[in-house]
C-alpha cells in the first residue's frame, strides 16, 4: 500500500510502505480521508512521536470503509461507511484500528467531512464534558476558536446551553466563531482577554486552553471562582510559575490532558470516550446542532502543503487529505 513518510519536516513524500491487515480486534479500513491535526505536524518534526506500539506513520484519525475484520470483532463488517480514532497510521490507503475507536458515519455527513470529526469530537467531549462538567448558563472560554477543536468546541457548548467566548487573531476569525455561536469575540492581538472577561463577565468557568505556559498566568486571572482551565496543548510553551496564590483564593483546578495516549480499554480510556461520542455528539450532529467545519481540501500527495497550511493558521476549522 502507500503512505505519506516523513523525510523530514518539509519533505513528505507518497510511497510505498508495508501493507496492514486486521488483527484480534480490529477493523481494516480502507482510507478516504484524513484529518489534519497540529499534532500530525509536530510529529513530522520529530516532536511528538507516537505512543509505544502505534503505526510509525502520521495521522490520528481517519474515514472510509471497512475492508477487513479481525477475530474478536462482532459489532462492524465489510463495507461499512466509517471514520476512527487512531494512535497513527491514517495518512495511507489502509490502516488498522482497535474496534472500540471505530464509529459510524454521522447521519447528514458526506464520508469524506466525516474524517475531520473523530479526533475534535474526542478531545471536545472528554474535556469539556467528561472532565470539566461544562453544562447549562456556564461560560466557556476558548483560545483559538476559528480552529478545529475551537470550532467544534463552541458549537458542542452552545448544544449544552453554555455561553461561549472566543479568542483569535482576526476579524475574519471573530466573524466566523460568532457564526458558529461564540457571544464574547476577542481580538488577541488588540485587546486583552482578561481585561475584556472581566468587563464583560465574572470570568470563565471553564477555559480550553491550547497555548500552555505562555497563558497560564492570565488564564488564571481570567477563570471565576471556582474555575477549571483545562490546558490540551503547548503552542505557548511548556513552563511557567503558578500563582498558587490566585490559585487557593478563587479554589481553581489547572487539568493537562492528552487523548492520544491514553489505553485502548477500560476507565478513561480511548473506547470510553468513543462510546459516549457516539452516544452524545452524534445525535447533536444528526439533528444539526453540530457540524464539521471543513476549511481545506487537499490530496493526501499535497500532505506537506496541508501542514503549512496549518502551521500558517490561516485556515479556519479542519484541514483534510482526500485518498
Amino acid at each position: 500500500m502507500r503512505a505519506i513518510v516523513a523525510e523530514s519536516p518539509d519533505r513528505l513524500s507518497w510511497q510505498e510502505v508495508a501493507d496492514v491487515s486486521a488483527g484480534s480486534g480490529e477493523v481494516l479500513i480502507e482510507v478516504r480521508a484524513a484529518g489534519v491535526n497540529r499534532a500530525d505536524v509536530l510529529q513530522a518534526a520529530g516532536k511528538y512521536p507516537p505512543p509505544p506500539g502505534a503505526s510509525e506513520t502520521i495521522g490520528m484519525e481517519v474515514s472510509g470503509v471497512v475492508a477487513e475484520v479481525g477475530p474478536e470483532v462482532s459489532e462492524w463488517s465489510v463495507g461499512q461507511e466509517v471514520c476512527a480514532l487512531l494512535a497513527g497510521g491514517g495518512y495511507a490507503e489502509r490502516v488498522a484500528v482497535p474496534a472500540g475507536q471505530v464509529l459510524p458515519v454521522p447521519d447528514g455527513v458526506d464520508l469524506v467531512d466525516a474524517a475531520g470529526l473523530p479526533e475534535v469530537a474526542c478531545t471536545v467531549w472528554s474535556n469539556l464534558v467528561m472532565t470539566a462538567h461544562l453544562g447549562e448558563g456556564q461560560l466557556l472560554l476558548i483560545h483559538g476558536g476559528s480552529s478545529g477543536i475551537g470550532s467544534h468546541a463552541t458549537q458542542v457548548a452552545r448544544a449544552l446551553g453554555a455561553r461561549v467566548a472566543v479568542t483569535a487573531g482576526s476579524a475574519d476569525k471573530l466573524e466566523f466563531c460568532r457564526e458558529l455561536g461564540a457571544e464574547i469575540l476577542i481580538n488577541y492581538r488588540e485587546e486583552d482577554f482578561v481585561a475584556r472577561l472581566r468587563e464583560d463577565t465574572g470570568g470563565a468557568d471553564v477555559i480550553l486552553d491550547i497555548m500552555g505556559a505562555a497563558y497560564l498566568d492570565r488564564n488564571l486571572d481570567a477563570l471565576a471562582t471556582d474555575g477549571q482551565l483545562v490546558v490540551i496543548g503547548m503552542q505557548g510553551g511548556v513552563k511557567a510559575e503558578l500563582n498558587l496564590g490566585t490559585l487557593l483564593a478563587k479554589r481553581l483546578r489547572v487539568i493537562g490532558t492528552t487523548l492520544r495516549a491514553r489505553p485502548v480499554s477500560g476507565p478513561n480510556s480511548k473506547t470510553e470516550i468513543v462510546r459516549a461520542v457516539r452516544d452524545a455528539v452524534w445525535p447533536m450532529i444528526a439533528d444539526g446542532r453540530v457540524r464539521p467545519v471543513i476549511g481545506a481540501r487537499l490530496p493526501i500527495e499535497r500532505a506537506g502543503d496541508a501542514h503549512r497550511q496549518m502551521v500558517d493558521g490561516k485556515v479556519t476549522g479542519k484541514i483534510l487529505l482526500t485518498v
